[in-house]
């Protein structure tokens, strides 16, 4: 048998043609490589069988049966069949039920024993409905633990697994990218046994071997590219800025806190070094990062140099283009705004000032990595939100200037160590301090029951001239759910608050329209501001004392207290009111620790005690390379073991032949797609 690269396309396997070839690239799969590395989202446990007269409701099983009777169709309305289909395994009889199948009734024949696998319904009669079905001894399907895939239209479980099944026949024995020894140190199997449970565990046993070699593989691979990066940034000159920031701090209408002085001396030394800065600013909602970022702004100008800061959103980048101007307006420093929405005339304008030097400071989203924006003397490029930005991004703008420093801020709370380890590539400042007098936000965790109490509470607020949040249930990410979701709640509230003006923000809208609402909810045209977590960042209204978090219970502690941060910013006392559809131990345990805790770093330790499989950052671990099976918060023993194996790789201090060297070599080169040269 011929053995097949894995490089080869996927159009090689039989029956993949061009329509099959466009839905398995709308997956991002165009390989052999790529279809082994689409791992199963989920498994189905197929192997356990009872008798009939075992079965309880609502468990799924698989029965062996045998057809006792032909199927019975029956046209109950139009366009809705019912079939059914009698079986018996000796100890009692099941009913078999599908809608709408016109093809079953010449698939079984009386006498026929088949396997059956589904959801069993007591009522009272025992029911399958809709099961999955094969002959006895010609199963595929049944008897096994079965991978579930994402997927998309066009694709179907079966047809992914059969396509993987083959691929694993055709590519043979695969290069190992894990050199040996370092396999045998760390008990970790071999490749083709890695993949091969991975998609088709025989237990679970084998898949948590599987699993464990193929995250370690993620972890390690990436912890050496990380720490390469930092190593090779190391050893570039940058421009030395000696210019204190005191004068700037001096003029801020507030004093600084210790861990705000602290940063703030960290940067600068930086700063002044020669040594190109990568240093992450990791601090609680209102924390005062912004202030940090100031002041390596101040010292970067005033030594001759440009800023770049980058911001996720217009809203975050507007508010940051606003804070700038106030912090500098006695310091003569021009700053610009460049972002998507601009006019054409206006970012000619905005870009020739930046290429001639005489904007210093330009605010901006993703439109700063634009290849027609350039700088005349670019010093320092800062990027805020950080997890939303991925590596490249950052060395993108950075490249934009000679041996930039770069400043990333996350409003994230990180535990320290973990901080650490996780941004192997950065120097890692924490504000672990609030500003004195910052208001301690009331938290209420409620059910359904307590709705009109929150109402009438919210109308009080309103009538004291304050203004709310109302972060709308959580729904799927789709455009078409997300606009219907927003848009019919807020009708719903409007019922309810009927002279109220209310808005309605989401993450589909265009960023003129983003603007446009913002606007109108800081000026107070807008007393309610009905949202997605789309306001997780990005939005600063003083005036706003009230939010309401539909859901609560499916929202992760970290991304709680984002939602939270957006009130609380004025004088007045703020309140946040956590709705919550589950009356489930977890749920309310997990929300009574939003009531009693308002410092993020600890509620940070607890997302990550609690959260199991979940994505600490609420999506997905935005920014960092696509980790497919390990994760950063619940493999952290892998993470520290594969941490030591890194810093061992890189001193060399792991004997390994150089044909396993280049190997490994070969797949971390690919990790930041080849920006990382390893050698």
């Amino acid at each position: 048998m011929t053995i097949h690269p894995l490089e080869t396309p996927i159009t090689q396997l039989p029956g993949i043609g061009p329509k099959r070839t466009d839905a398995f690239g709308r997956l991002g799969i165009f390989t052999f490589k790529d279809l082994l590395e689409h791992y199963p989202r989920a498994y189905e446990d197929r192997t356990t069988f009872k008798k009939i007269i075992e079965l309880s409701h609502d468990e799924t099983v698989c029965i062996k049966a045998t057809v006792v009777a032909p199927m019975q169709t029956n046209l109950i309305r139009k366009n809705m069949r019912i079939s059914s289909l009698r079986v018996s395994d000796g100890t009692g009889f099941l009913e078999l039920i599908w809608f709408n199948n016109r093809f079953l009734d010449a698939r079984f024949k009386k006498g026929e024993t088949y396997v059956f696998y589904g959801k069993v319904r007591l009522t009272p009669k025992k029911q399958m409905v809709t099961p999955i079905f094969e002959l006895l001894d010609n199963q595929k399907q049944t008897g096994r633990i079965v991978p579930l895939y994402s997927l998309t239209e066009g694709l179907t479980e079966s047809l992914v697994s059969d396509c993987v099944q083959q691929v694993l026949s055709l590519c043979g024995q695969l290069e190992d990218p894990l050199p040996s020894i370092i396999r045998s140190n760390h008990r970790l199997c071999e490749i083709n046994y890695a993949l091969a449970n991975i998609h088709f565990p025989t237990g679970k046993k084998e898949y948590e071997i599987a699993r464990r070699r193929l995250a370690f593989e993620e972890l390690l691979t990436f912890q050496i590219a990380l720490f390469s990066l930092k190593k090779r940034q190391a050893s570039c000159s940058a421009p030395s800025m000696h210019t204190s920031p005191e004068p700037f701090l001096q003029s801020l209408p507030f004093t600084p806190t210790g861990a705000q002085n602290r940063v703030i001396k960290e940067i600068a030394a930086d700063l002044a070094s020669g040594i190109a800065m990568n240093r992450l600013v990791c601090g609680d909602v209102g924390s005062g990062k912004t202030a940090v970022a100031a002041s390596a702004i101040y010292t970067t100008v005033t030594s001759g140099y440009q800023t770049a800061f980058m911001a996720p959103t217009e809203i975050l980048a507007a508010q940051h283009y606003e804070s700038l101007q106030k912090m500098f307006r006695n310091h003569n420093i021009e700053i610009e705004l460049l972002s998507g929405s601009l006019s054409a005339s206006r970012r000619r304008e905005v870009l020739e000032k930046l290429r001639s030097g005489k904007t210093q400071v330009v605010v901006g989203t993703h439109a700063l990595l634009s290849d027609d924006v350039h700088f005349h003397c670019l010093g320092l490029a800062i990027t805020d939100e950080q997890h939303r930005f991925g590596v490249n991004q950052r060395r993108t703008l950075s490249e934009k200037g000679e041996n930039t420093h770069v400043l990333v801020m996350s409003a994230t709370p990180i535990p320290r160590t973990l901080a650490f380890i996780l941004y192997g590539d950065l120097d890692v400042s924490i504000i672990d301090e609030l500003p004195p007098g910052r208001q301690k936000i009331d938290t209420f965790a409620v059910g359904e029951n307590y709705r009109q109490r929150i109402y009438d509470f919210l109308a009080k607020e309103l009538s004291s001239g304050r203004q709310a949040y109302i972060v709308c249930p959580l729904v799927e990410e789709s455009e078409v759910l997300e606009l219907e979701s927003v848009t019919e709640y807020a009708q719903k509230i409007q019922k309810s608050f009927p002279d109220t003006p209310i808005g309605i923000l989401h993450g589909k809208m265009k960023p003129a329209e983003k603007e446009a609402v913002m606007s109108a909810f800081k000026q107070g045209d807008l007393r309610i501001l009905v949202a997605t977590s789309v306001i997780e960042v990005g939005v600063d209204v003083p005036n706003a004392t009230f939010m309401l978090i539909e859901n609560a219970e499916r929202y992760g502690l970290s991304q709680l207290h984002q939602l939270r941060g957006r009130v609380g910013r004025g004088t007045e006392k703020s309140y946040c009111i956590l709705l919550s559809q589950s009356n489930h131990e977890t749920a309310v345990n997990r929300l009574n620790v939003m009531k009693k805790q308002s410092d993020g770093f600890a509620i940070a330790e607890e997302d990550l005690k609690q959260r199991g499989p979940g994505e600490f950052f609420g999506t997905k671990q935005h920014g960092l390379p696509g980790f497919k099976l390990a994760g950063m918060f619940t493999d952290m023993e892998l993470l520290k073991e594969t941490t030591q194996v890194a810093r061992d790789y890189l001193e060399n201090r792991i004997p390994i032949t150089e044909e396993e060297k280049k190997t490994l070599n070969k797949k971390i080169n690919t990790l930041f797609n080849n920006h990382v040269t390893i050698s």
